[in-house]
């Protein structure tokens, strides 16, 4: 049987209608989505009448250039589609902060869960903010719900390679009792959005957001109060204005630009990812971490978290199965120190070992081609841990 598979992280989006169950939020779902449109949309009165070149929400750029999309998808550009679910707790009464509340749903070979995951981890919100993972692999066509849904499987399943796959970490759905993510947002008012991370309201059963660079800074501001670690600022606000540069940057050259090599069918759009990814590796390496412990000074913030997927993943994916090989990470020393450096944050382990990156290794190989997951790289991702590459140590 051949199953067609989708691109990884590739995102379903459209609009949704509200079932009785949201009546909650239905003001703060309106009141948001009609903000976040303020930076997508041009202009009404203009001819053109077209999106703007960056959607931009309030954590910065979080899409791609949607400005002709569905013809630069024909021609085999790899176009992120736009997060549907975008309210934010702490901005009014419907979504105040709690302990307890609120549900994350994640699979861990998602950059895009990641970056929520590691600040959880790092902020301590363990136990403020619950969690359920998904299997790495999405679904079959013979599945009752058919392909490429997110699913929940604790118990594992058989592979295209003929393996069998099980990892301790995934979980079922504890809170709605599930099968699907993509169930999980029918029930909650969303037709047509199937991705994660999902941040879920257990109180009020409605999608507070499926926008993790939104989620991220939730975390960072308005669930402090319930933080174990408060001495952490992801944001301090007198350096906003550089995180949010950054932020811009990364997201569009290293995270979403490697998906941009990867996923594109056409050469073009491939070499011209590929060249700009590697032009930004360079510029952070020799220009930003040469000068600093972290991207924007001496202090972990946001802007470090969200670069910090896609260099994880690297090496030991990206490199082969994104086709980015011109060089390997531990050939910047900068960026190998920095490495280092975010592996040794408080509450990085469990979001950054070798389970987890076989999660990753799993979900990028494990439904593509034939399904076989590399044994290798050797000694990923503990290595990231050592500020000199061991590497550079045996020659």
């Amino acid at each position: 049987m051949i199953v067609k598979i989708l691109p990884f992280g590739l995102l379903c989006r459209s609009t949704f209608a509200l079932h009785s169950t949201t009546s909650l939020s239905i003001r703060s779902v309106v009141r948001r989505t009609e903000h976040a449109n303020n930076h997508i949309m041009s202009n009404s009165n203009n001819a053109n009448n077209d999106l703007v070149a960056q959607v931009k929400g309030d954590a910065g750029v979080t899409t791609d250039d949607q400005t002709n999309a569905a013809e630069r998808r024909a021609k085999g550009e790899f176009v992120r589609g736009v997060s549907a679910a975008r309210n934010w707790i702490g901005e009014d009464d419907a979504y105040p902060p709690a302990k307890d509340r609120y549900h994350l749903y994640v699979g861990y070979n998602c950059p895009w869960c990641h970056r929520v995951l590691i600040g959880r981890a790092i902020l301590g919100l363990e136990d403020v903010i619950t969690v359920d993972v998904c299997f790495p692999n999405r679904s079959s066509a013979d599945e009752p719900r058919g392909a490429n849904l997110w699913k929940f499987c604790p118990e594992g399943q058989i592979g295209s390679n003929g393996s069998f796959a099980t990892f301790p970490e995934c979980t079922l759905d504890t809170v709605n009792g599930k099968s699907y993510v993509k169930e999980i947002y029918e029930m909650a008012g969303f037709d047509d959005e199937k991705s994660v991370p999902l941040l879920f309201d257990k109180e009020t059963k409605t999608v507070v957001s499926n926008e993790s660079s939104e989620i991220l800074r939730m975390m960072g501001k308005a669930m402090m109060p319930f933080a174990q670690h408060k001495d952490i600022d992801l944001y301090p606000q007198h350096l906003a204005a550089d995180i949010d540069r950054m932020n811009d940057w990364i997201y569009k050259d290293i995270a979403n630009g490697s998906y941009k090599a990867g996923f594109s069918s056409s050469q073009e759009s491939y070499e011209g990812a590929y060249q700009t990814f590697f032009s930004t590796l360079q510029k952070l390496d020799q220009e930003v971490l040469s000068n600093s412990h972290f991207l924007v000074g001496d202090s972990v913030t946001e802007a470090d978290i969200r670069l910090f997927p896609a260099l994880f993943r690297f090496d030991p994916i990206y490199y082969s199965r994104f086709k980015l090989n011109q060089s390997f990470l531990w050939e910047y020393p900068n960026i190998w120190k920095w490495m280092s450096r975010m592996m040794a944050l408080k509450g990085m382990d469990p979001v950054s070992n070798a389970s987890y990156l076989q999660h990753c290794k799993q979900g990028y190989f494990g439904r593509t081609g034939s399904g076989t997951v590399p044994v290798g790289p050797l000694g990923y991702p503990e290595c990231y841990k050592d500020p000199q590459p061991p590497f550079q140590k045996k020659r």
